[in-house]
């Protein structure tokens, strides 16, 4: 817990301190050189001093330093250690001067053991240090002529010596702070401040190559004039001040260059075509750069070069300019040159007007410009065909063809050369005219045209003019369809062709087309006979013809006719038609009319047959009708009628009166009502059969038939029909009964009375009795 440092050292001594130990009367501190025999430092301090010097040390020797913490019996309560170097031996200068006016140079003898030293340079109460490795050492960073308090302290490991004994030294004078000018190319003005303590002046001048001689001036003033000297040459000059002693101070060298000489030889050209001029002239010694100046009136424009030749842009052309050049380097400028006059390139042509004076010819005008000589006009059509004229008026003609595009631009000419490219103009001829037109009527409003494409032409206009106004069709296709025109109606068609630029071209050749005829209205069909049928309709078109078609599943059927009705014949029975009328002329042919139904009335059956069912009944057939839907028979006498109404083919008409004459006829009527009459030969109906039939037995094989006779019938027949045979018996005329014999026994037999007639086979439907 017990502890010591040192807190300076020197040459001779070695300064310590240590914290207050606890129960400590004193302190004991012994230093013994490490390497020297016998040379030890016994120190003692009492308990109230913390720190203490050891004196009289050996420079530049090492010692073992021992610090003991003693109790007030003497005995040691604690003690610690440290080894330490002392500072190398203190040095003395040997001599201190000044070189510059800002550092004083010191010169000293070594001092065994350091390894630097500190330098120290005091004015009154401020100072500045330096360290160095060994002798000589300067001091910088001091004011100019100034007096200097000058130390030296060596420098080791363990620390620094005392300070060697003073040695004073004064800086020398500040350099002249130089201001130098060329004010001519052949003279140099150099100027100065004043500089402190100085006495007077020393100047030199001299090329900086080395060559002609050196130029000295001494002075008491601050400034100084070199004259006849190079133009653009670059000197050294030198000046430092002197002290009242002769002691000169710092040097200041300036290095300047004498402004250059005027520029010679000057040439000017311009640029043919381009708003620039090329200024060259011969190059002068010592000049940097040039600048070239080009005015005109308060206009002004600079060029600014290193080489011997600038080019000048941004000229107005068809202006006259005055052109000087000027020597520059770092000392100034020369004086400019004598002007040289300039005359830039004409102005492009202005209010350049372009038109057609007269159809296939261009009149290209212009104003005329300053310092236009002549004037060349190119005219380029599209195609790439290029034609131009030369001339010093200000007018041209030239020919053009339809549908072209011109571009003209017109240049003016001087012996500067040609003017700028001013406006290309484009001039575009109306568009030539449809050519190959070709008008094809499609309907009877519509008509279909098409023309060949044309130069120029951006844009088609189809005009269908006729009665009643004038229909347009518009598009960029070489074909048009014009619709909704009027039917049976002349047009004058005429193709325009436009351009966004020329617009129309309004002389374009007239086609005449007449559309074809306008549709019939079919106002109605009457029926003349059976298949003859008679069609009207109103006629609205001049000089056409008209056809009118029957259309149905038998087939089709044409009349025609040029009034306003017409007779289809021959029509089929039982079919329906769809009747429509088209109307014909040299100009086309009509759209058909709306269709109208027409229907024949149904066909008559063929075949038709009666069929005796029962006395009163009778049954009759007949083939199918075609168109027909229901029927209608009627058998009729003069003691009544019978008739069916029924959608078969066949009918059982009953109230039929025996051996009467009938009759017979038959309507076929179709599903809208159609009703043919159909008529066929007379039907007579059957004998009456007899009546009051009885049955008399005669013996065990035998029978006699009896009946009452019907009115206007005297020939029966009896037929007997059984399991063991049929018989039959024929009486007398006039008799109304017959006997049959030799008939089987035991046997059920079916009896029938029927009357005897030369029509037909015997009646099956007479009553029948029965006998056992």
């Amino acid at each position: 817990g017990f502890s010591m440092s040192i807190y300076d050292v020197t040459s001779q001594s070695i300064y310590l301190r240590w914290p207050k130990f606890s129960g400590a009367s004193s302190y004991r501190v012994r230093a013994t050189a490490v390497n020297t025999v016998g040379h030890s430092l016994l120190a003692h301090f009492s308990d109230v001093t913390l720190k203490g010097t050891l004196t009289s040390l050996i420079p530049n020797t090492i010692y073992a330093i021992q610090a003991e913490a003693i109790d007030k019996n003497g005995i040691i309560l604690a003690e610690t250690q440290l080894m330490q170097s002392t500072a190398p031996d203190v040095p003395v200068i040997g001599q201190a001067y000044s070189k510059l006016s800002n550092s004083i140079t010191v010169e000293w003898r070594a001092v065994p053991g350091a390894t630097s030293y500190l330098l120290t340079a005091q004015d009154g109460d401020s100072f500045i240090e330096t360290v160095v490795t060994d002798s000589p050492g300067t001091v910088t960073g001091l004011k100019p002529a100034t007096l200097y308090r000058i130390t030296v302290r060596s420098i080791n490991s363990g620390g620094r010596s005392q300070p060697s004994p003073i040695r004073k030294a004064k800086t020398v004078l500040a350099a002249p702070v130089l201001s130098v000018s060329s004010p001519t190319c052949d003279s140099i003005t150099v100027s100065w401040k004043p500089v402190y303590m100085a006495a007077g002046f020393f100047v030199s001048l001299m090329r900086s190559d080395g060559l002609g001689r050196m130029l000295k001036e001494n002075t008491t003033n601050t400034s100084l004039i070199f004259i006849n000297l190079d133009p653009g040459t670059l000197y050294t000059i030198k000046a430092y001040a002197w002290n009242v002693n002769g002691i000169p101070g710092d040097d200041s060298i300036y290095n300047q260059r004498t402004s250059p000489n005027t520029p010679a030889d000057v040439q000017v050209a311009v640029n043919s075509g381009a708003s620039r001029a090329v200024v060259s002239w011969m190059p002068t010694e010592g000049a940097l750069t040039y600048s070239v100046t080009v005015s005109s009136g308060l206009l002004r424009l600079q060029c600014n070069t290193s080489s011997s030749s600038c080019t000048v842009p941004s000229l107005q052309c068809g202006s006259e300019y005055w052109v000087s050049v000027t020597a520059h380097n770092d000392a100034g400028s020369s004086q400019p040159t004598k002007a040289v006059s300039l005359k830039t390139i004409p102005c492009a042509p202005v209010n350049i007007s372009i038109e057609e004076d007269e159809p296939g010819y261009l009149l290209v005008s212009w104003s005329s410009v300053n310092f236009g000589h002549y004037y060349v006009v190119f005219v380029k059509s599209d195609d790439g065909l290029e034609m131009h004229c030369n001339t010093s008026h200000t007018q041209c003609h030239f020919q053009s063809d339809c549908g072209f595009t011109y571009f003209i631009s017109v240049f003016a000419y001087n012996k500067a050369g040609q003017s700028p490219l001013g406006d290309v103009f484009n001039y575009t001829t109306a568009p030539c005219c449809p050519s190959h037109l070709r008008a094809v009527v499609v309907s009877s409003d519509t008509v279909h045209v098409t023309w060949a494409a044309v130069r120029g032409a951006e844009l088609y206009e189809t005009r269908a003019a006729g009665w009643g106004g004038a229909v347009l069709c518009n598009g960029t296709a070489t074909a048009c369809t014009l619709s909704a025109l009027r039917c049976d109606t002349r047009y004058n068609i005429t193709v325009y062709s436009f351009s966004e630029a020329r617009s129309s071209n309004t002389s374009c050749a007239t086609q005449h087309v007449a559309t074809a005829p306008c549709s019939p209205e079919i106002k109605n069909i009457s029926k003349e006979a059976l298949s003859i049928v008679s069609v009207h309709w109103q006629s609205n078109n001049e000089e056409a013809t008209y056809i009118v078609t029957a259309r149905g599943e038998a087939g089709l059927w044409h009349c025609t006719s040029s009034g306003n009705s017409c007779t289809l014949i021959n029509l089929p029975c039982g079919s329906a038609f769809s009747v429509s009328a088209i109307a014909r002329s040299p100009a086309g042919q009509s759209l058909p009319s709306y269709s109208v139904p027409l229907e024949t009335a149904p066909c008559c059956p063929h075949d038709l047959v009666l069929t005796q069912v029962t006395q009163s009944v009778t049954n009759i057939s007949w083939s199918v009708g075609v168109g027909a839907q229901t029927y209608v028979t009627t058998l009729e006498s003069s003691k009544g009628q019978a008739k069916c109404h029924t959608l078969q083919n066949y009918c059982l008409l009953g109230c039929i009166t025996c051996g009467t004459n009938y009759t017979v006829s038959l309507k076929a009527i179709s599903e809208t009502g159609l009703t043919s009459s159909c008529t066929y030969q007379g039907y007579s109906s059957s004998a009456c059969c007899p009546s009051g039939v009885k049955l008399y037995r005669l013996g065990s094989n035998g029978i006699r038939v009896y009946w009452r006779a019907s009115a206007g019938m005297s020939n029966y027949n009896t037929d007997l029909h059984g399991s063991k045979g049929n018989f039959t018996c024929t009486p007398s005329p006039g008799l109304s009964h017959c006997d049959i014999t030799e008939i089987p026994c035991g046997d059920v037999y079916t009896v029938v009375v029927s009357p005897v007639t030369d029509k037909g086979p015997k009646l099956t439907f007479c009553p029948k009795k029965i006998y056992s």
